[in-house]
């Protein structure tokens, strides 16, 4: 048995952030106006959301201003809620902004984003836990390693409108987003209780993606890298499938279709449900 190691993804934020300059910057003005699989938003109200996302990380952690916390601080549900709100708000003040400021505004903000993000020691406490993998307290690592997931799936979002979904399927990128992604499975399985030590393989395919293993030791479930016993169920996720999957990009029944899975189908099945976001 072998627990799977941290996950560091800081160098990965400027080419990433060069990818969505490269993105935006050719898009049409039908473009920016197409739906995305995010609920409601365009892809300006996403290229939008990502320009907030890079501000209130800077005024928050860099800068150490802080908006009036959440009522409901304490709970996940209102902490979602909060962020919906917050969102929600944000989205509708910058529908006065065309997207050339947008872009501009992005560009200007990524590139201090990055630079912050790179500063940042992996072993310190981070400021805020990885809630959607069940974390109280988190590594700066890990917190990275969220946000970068937040830039790769909403660049994606914005790419799948446009048809330009491919080039973020890579090894370099799509592979450390599914790793910190996966980090929630321990989580999402807590209330699945077999009755004795099993094993689930996850497999996503493609260039990009790659096995991880879930084993339940008896009392709870963790990650492994290597286990000695055989897998009870195995589930194979279509590459273009597996990020919308965990960012509730797509429904069950219709992710089920692009997943296989062999053994157990309760086990395997359960992931179907399973979001790696604030949701």
């Amino acid at each position: 048995m072998r627990e799977v190691e941290p996950i560091f993804t800081a160098h990965l934020f400027a080419g990433l952030h060069g990818k969505l300059m490269e993105l935006l910057q050719s898009l049409s003005r039908e473009d920016w106006g197409r739906r995305t699989v995010a609920p409601d938003w365009t892809v300006k109200d996403v290229a939008a959301h990502l320009l907030d996302g890079n501000l209130r990380t800077l005024s928050m952690l860099r800068d150490n201003h802080y908006a009036a916390p959440p009522e409901d601080a304490g709970s996940y549900r209102g902490l979602v809620q909060y962020l919906n709100g917050l969102n929600a708000r944000w989205i509708q003040a910058t529908s006065r902004l065309s997207p050339e400021v947008l872009t501009t505004l992005l560009d200007w903000s990524g590139r201090q984003y990055t630079d912050f993000i790179q500063s940042l020691n992996p072993f310190d406490m981070a400021p805020f836990p990885v809630a959607w993998a069940g974390e109280t307290e988190s590594e700066n690592w890990f917190h990275i390693a969220r946000e970068y997931t937040e830039k790769w799936h909403h660049q994606q979002q914005i790419r799948l409108a446009v048809g330009k979904d491919h080039e973020l399927l890579t090894p370099e990128f799509y592979f450390p987003y599914l790793d910190t992604s996966l980090r929630a499975l321990p989580y999402h399985y807590r209330n699945v209780k077999p009755a004795q030590p099993e094993l689930i393989q996850f497999t996503v395919t493609g260039k990009g993606g790659g096995i991880w293993l879930l084993y339940f030791n008896g009392d709870t479930w963790e990650l492994v890298s290597r286990c000695f016993i055989s897998p009870v169920s195995t589930v194979k996720i279509e590459e273009k499938y597996a990020w919308r999957i965990f960012t509730k990009g797509i429904s069950r029944e219709e992710a089920a279709a692009h997943v296989q899975i062999t053994g157990d189908q309760a086990l395997g099945s359960h992931v179907l449900t399973m979001p790696a976001v604030m949701a």
